[in-house]
């Protein structure tokens, strides 16, 4: 929620700036393929260069040369030795930001290039599962804690990977994501229908320090081609919403011992109206995993595309009108718990801890 200013118009939304967690840069097959050009990444506001050292290592540096403030993107990786020259006066950086070279520069016997003031700024970084992971901080402590782990089912499953870019907040793009109620109206035909018969079902929502989530208790299987296609046969479904801080959701669906399929996305601010999602949809039905693809990649990128344009208008709506103006009901069922955990993380204020829940929800 915004909050007021003293004429009663609401602030622009809430931008949580949670700089101390590990968010997805980028894929390390995409930092793999860039040959002499680094990758540009903005995270939270803050620019960033992204290349591999001399010994392969992901590295991550803020966007700025300290010499004369040239974006160091717009340099090149020496082939020779791995370093990041800036392409203004060809100072060289490696993985940890220290200056390896001033070029004409003269320097005395024994000296070298590297001193504190010469060197960039280096941010933590970590490559785990195909994604490179950073902490957005300069000056950042070593982390104590690992990267999100994206869920690795075991034999018979089949994981999807895919990268989109939500025009909004981070917060707005994980709500979304998370929100039930919108899928019959948004993406009606495809997941849910607001013309069928409605059911009402239980929600119980549990919330901890680290995230919250709500489990749907005697839901039948969602109307729509997209659920028809993952679960031909009908039936009563298991589903469960999961938010992780600092901006992961999770949305799982189970049809008996059948069909099971998690979708875990990991969302990076890139600033206060963009968001990145890189999406792992991991997978076992009863049909060829090459069908699902097929038919299921087309009819995610059409709910993706109608997800991204709502919250484009969202976007548009709330700054044209100066700020939010919320009006929440106990249906939007994770949406209050994910706003106060990303608050608390934001500001460093003891996590909000809910006692565990139950609410009804006509489905």
């Amino acid at each position: 929620m915004s909050e007021a200013t003293p004429d009663g118009r609401l602030r622009p939304p809430s931008h949580f700036v949670i700089d101390d967690h590990w968010y997805v840069a980028c894929l390390s097959a995409d930092l793999s393929r860039t040959g002499a050009r680094p990758i540009k990444r903005t995270i939270l506001g803050l620019p960033l260069v992204l290349f591999r050292d001399a010994e392969g290592r992901a590295a991550a540096l803020v966007d700025r040369c300290p010499h004369r403030n040239a974006p160091l993107s717009f340099g090149r990786i020496r082939p020779d030795d791995r370093t990041l020259e800036c392409g203004y006066h060809g100072w060289r950086f490696d993985g940890a930001g220290r200056c390896q070279a001033v070029p004409a520069l003269c320097l005395g016997e024994g000296v070298g290039a590297d001193t504190e003031g010469r060197r960039a700024e280096a941010l933590p970084v970590v490559e785990a599962q195909g994604y490179v992971w950073v902490i957005p901080k300069v000056g950042a402590p070593a982390p104590g804690s690992a990267p999100f782990e994206f869920p690795r089912l075991g034999d018979g499953y089949t994981t999807v990977r895919d990268t989109m870019v939500a025009p909004s907040p981070v917060f707005a793009a994980v709500e979304n994501a998370l929100d039930v109620p919108h899928t019959a109206f948004l993406h009606g035909g495809l997941f849910r229908r607001a013309d069928k018969p409605r059911t009402v079902i239980d929600v119980v929502v549990r919330s901890d320090a680290a995230g919250c989530e709500a489990q749907y208790v005697g839901e039948p299987r969602p109307a729509g081609l997209a659920a028809r296609v993952l679960a031909p046969g009908g039936g009563e479904v298991t589903h469960f919403d999961r938010f992780f801080l600092p901006s992961v959701a999770q949305v799982e669906y189970g049809l008996g011992d059948t069909s099971h399929f998690v979708v875990t996305t990991a969302m990076t601010p890139v600033d206060e109206w963009e968001s990145l999602l890189y999406a792992e949809v991991t997978f076992r039905l009863p049909l060829p995993a090459w069908l699902v693809r097929v038919f299921v990649t087309p009819i995610a990128r059409r709910i993706f595309a109608q997800d991204a344009k709502i919250l484009a208008l969202q976007s548009e709506t709330i700054r044209r009108f100066g700020g939010e103006r919320f009006v929440s009901t106990e249906i939007d069922v994770l949406g209050r718990h994910i706003q106060r955990l990303m608050r608390a993380a934001s500001t460093g204020a003891p996590a909000p801890v809910d006692a565990q829940r139950r609410i009804q929800l006509e489905i």
